[in-house]
């Protein structure tokens, strides 16, 4: 039974099934670039979580799991460039591969530090996967091994995206009206 599409939403971008679609096809790149290892996924909280459960659903790999919060934007909806660690890892990266898992990677600068952050610890390895990429934004040059969609430079909630802690249920990435945020 399919769920109904809230009325702040005034255009879904990209459907259940498409998510779908592009996390097996993630999925097999990843199993075929990590065959023989296991994987260290570090979802990056709160966006990443409906990704990386997916995501490590899909894959054959062994994969244990991880969780990061950090913070960027305070209060505001766009990134500051200051980075604050509000969740750190639970055990040791050292010679594990780890790919870091992103719901969107905008302006790039939050993921430019954490990936800093990880190679100081000695991974064997470090990657990014990300469900989507905001091309438009960016303001650092972020390499991202596997990305599910490019997208256009707008505000988007659903699947792990949220507007005020709301909508990340959502099974499809969808546009917010405008005046659900501007004010």
């Amino acid at each position: 039974m399919s769920r109904a599409v809230p009325p702040e939403i005034a255009e879904i971008l990209i459907s259940e099934q498409e998510i779908q679609d592009k996390i097996a096809v993630m999925a097999k790149a990843i199993d075929e670039d990590y065959c023989g290892k296991e994987i260290l996924l570090v979802g990056v909280l709160k966006g990443a979580v409906m990704v990386m459960a997916d995501l490590a659903r899909a894959l054959e790999t062994p994969v244990s799991m991880e969780f990061m919060a950090v913070s960027s934007y305070g209060s505001s909806t766009s990134s500051s460039g200051v980075v604050r660690i509000l969740k750190d890892l639970d055990r040791e990266i050292s010679d594990r591969h780890v790919l870091v898992v992103e719901d969107v990677i905008d302006s790039g600068l939050t993921l430019n530090w954490l990936l800093r952050n990880m190679r100081s610890r000695g991974p064997a390895s470090v990657e990014v996967c990300a469900l989507l990429r905001k091309p438009e934004a960016a303001k650092v040059d972020v390499p991202v091994k596997y990305v599910g969609f490019d997208i256009a430079s707008e505000f988007v909630v659903g699947y792990g995206l949220d507007y005020a802690e709301r909508y990340r249920d959502l099974p499809f990435v969808g546009r917010l009206k405008p005046e659900v945020y501007a004010g």
